[in-house]
């Protein structure tokens, strides 16, 4: 299958279910729909969905792009990196991907002023910090080995670093 289909073919199944159809699904559930904001705290919260979700869907491209050009593979399980990706965001934090789809989910509620999207966004991200440390961690530490290991200790789970990790052992550019 080509690179650029199997890209889209896990990007469609995997994160466009999440922060697109079951957002979609909420809000018809919930009756949350967008509207021009009438206050100034509206106007600034709008901003703020804007730039996270702008921010989000970024910072997930540059994921995408680093695990289809570094790793030779995508984010879906069934077909993953074969080789380790540790640049680009990964620099900074090791699970950039779900940061970036968190902002997104994020954005959308802020964007709707809707609980029930606030609630998906924490259920998806206690989701993944119960799954990550139990599931895919132990799975990169035995296809990557002492590599993977070595970076689990220069680089932090979920809180970004001030300064990104440089592979090549050196300390972090200023």
């Amino acid at each position: 299958m080509p690179p650029l289909i199997r890209q889209l073919l896990s990007v469609a199944v995997l994160p466009f279910t999440v922060t697109v159809l079951v957002p979609i699904w909420i809000a018809r559930s919930y009756g949350a729909t967008f509207s021009v904001p009438e206050t100034s705290l509206g106007w600034i919260s709008t901003l703020v969905s804007v730039s996270f979700l702008l921010g989000g869907f970024t910072l997930f491209l540059a994921c995408v792009l680093r695990f289809a050009d570094d790793g030779r593979g995508t984010l879906a399980p069934w077909d993953p990196p074969t080789r380790l990706v540790i640049r680009g965001p990964y620099r900074w934090v090791r699970n950039p991907m779900i940061t970036g789809v968190s902002l997104v989910l994020l954005g959308e509620g802020l964007a709707l002023r809707s609980l029930p999207h606030f609630v998906w966004a924490g259920c998806f991200i206690a989701a993944n910090a119960i799954y990550i440390p139990l599931f895919e961690e132990p799975g990169l530490a035995e296809r990557f080995g002492d590599d993977y290991r070595r970076y689990c200790e220069r680089v932090p789970r979920l809180v970004p670093l001030l300064r990104p990790w440089r592979a090549d052992g050196e300390p972090p550019a200023a």
